[in-house]
């Protein structure tokens, strides 16, 4: 079946998938989050996703999520585009977030199938249309699949047909290069792709042809090797993305590292009152603290290097 006529969604560079940060209470600490939003700006990005799964968005409570929203719509509006995230365990949930985004203007909306989802396109279909319809112009799907292949590419091109608003994928699978190629030549570009977690994989995805990173951090020096890219130098877009190795390795063991480590990073860089988290199912331990403090001594040394302070 042919594809529905579709311009592509036009964004590119980086969309950063925010933490949470919380005070001494546990309560959210919506002032460090309008200062993470500018830090954002300040490197480069082009908008912001929120609340994902660096937010330990499984964790916050509806209102939590639709008042997280609201200030990074505000702190943002006009200089950066924003993403809703609207993944819950209860569907209405993620309806409200997809009416609350198009109340307060933001360009898209972004969900994952619940997992009790089949995947096939009938059950995706009735799960995702509604989304669409109460939210922004735009739809993102979340191929999230931590161990696996994720949705299959034959369902995911007639979800593209089907459903008008759909126009952007987050492709989050293991291996995710050859996921972002099959999803890239079946769709004929038109499906905008973004990465994620696969972030050890960086140059190899910018050849596949994604168009977006969804980062958290290190905002910066991620922007550095998508401009050498764009340019054509391959080579210093590999000395570029070597420099953020060493942090990549540690964080990208496991989702939780991540999140304690950035909180830590935004901490050090007087971002965050605490590094306090709430999503904690791999406890954060003496060896784990001392590889984040000698990283961050490392970051510090790579804003030294380009004369920048964070």
């Amino acid at each position: 079946m042919p594809l529905l006529p579709k311009q592509k969604y036009r964004a590119r560079g980086l969309v950063v998938s925010l933490n949470t940060p919380f005070d001494e209470s546990g309560a959210i600490e919506y002032s460090a989050l309008e200062r993470l939003v500018e830090f954002h700006l300040r490197e480069g990005a082009i908008g912001f996703l929120v609340p994902a799964q660096a937010a330990e968005v499984l964790h916050l409570s509806l209102p939590e999520r639709l008042e997280i929203l609201r200030v990074v719509r505000e702190a943002s509006r006009g200089r950066g585009i924003l993403v809703a995230g609207a993944t819950s365990a209860e569907r209405s949930d993620s309806l409200a977030m997809a009416e609350a985004a198009a109340r307060l203007g933001c360009e898209g909306v972004l969900s994952e199938p619940p997992r009790d989802c089949p995947h096939e396109t009938g059950a995706l279909f009735d799960y995702f249309r509604p989304l669409a319809e109460a939210g922004p112009p735009m739809l993102m799907i979340q191929d999230l699949d931590w161990g696996g292949g994720g949705l299959p590419v034959s369902v995911i091109l007639e979800l593209f047909e089907k459903v008008p608003q759909f126009r952007c994928l987050k492709v989050e699978v293991a291996p995710a290069g050859p996921k972002y190629t099959a999803v890239h030549e079946a769709s004929g570009g038109l499906l905008h792709l973004s990465g994620g977690w696969a972030a050890l994989q960086m140059i190899e995805a910018l050849d596949r042809g994604v168009d977006v990173f969804m980062n958290t951090a290190l905002t910066r020096f991620y922007q550095a090797v998508i401009d050498a890219h764009d340019a054509g130098d391959r080579d210093l877009a590999f000395r570029c993305f070597h420099r953020m190795l060493p942090v990549l390795a540690f964080t990208r063991q496991h989702l939780d590292i991540s999140i304690h480590f950035h909180k830590r990073q935004f901490h050090h860089f007087g971002i965050f009152s605490t590094v306090r988290t709430r999503k904690n199912d791999v406890p954060w331990d003496p060896y784990h603290e001392r590889q984040a403090e000698e990283l961050l001594a490392y970051v510090d040394r790579l804003y030294e290097e380009d004369g920048v302070t964070p």
